[in-house]
């Protein structure tokens, strides 16, 4: 096989991978109450977890704060989101976002009274 040959072999790989995902392709993921569908799930040697959230009235990740390596980022479509980072809590509305160290202890609460959705994405992908 030929230097060009072997190259070529990884480049047809990732032109084939998919470009587009249509909703109803989405791979969706629930975490108790939470739904989390993953954009891009199959894709090989993904980098990040980029995903569309819905976080039901009341919901949340649970009283134990999260913490893993990475990085996680974020923006709220709709309803609110309570976010505690560390020792700070925030209040998240439609339009604010978040961008933080995954290794900082950290919870996700739905204090509204409607669904909240947001978009996120997590490195690496452990989703």
């Amino acid at each position: 096989m030929s230097l060009v040959e072997f190259f070529s072999t990884d480049i047809d790989v990732i032109a084939k991978e998919p470009v587009i995902y249509r909703a109803e392709e989405l791979l969706e993921m629930n975490a108790g109450d939470i739904s989390m569908k993953i954009i891009g799930k199959n894709r090989s040697n993904r980098a990040m977890s980029f995903m569309d959230e819905v976080y039901p009235v009341g919901s949340d990740t649970g009283e134990e704060m999260l913490s893993h390596e990475g990085e996680e980022a974020g923006m709220v479509v709709a309803g609110v989101l309570e976010l505690t980072v560390g020792h700070e809590v925030y209040h998240l509305s439609p339009g604010d976002s978040y961008y933080f160290e995954s290794s900082r202890p950290h919870r996700f609460r739905n204090t509204g009274e409607e669904d909240c959705r947001l978009i996120s994405c997590t490195t690496p992908a452990n989703f």
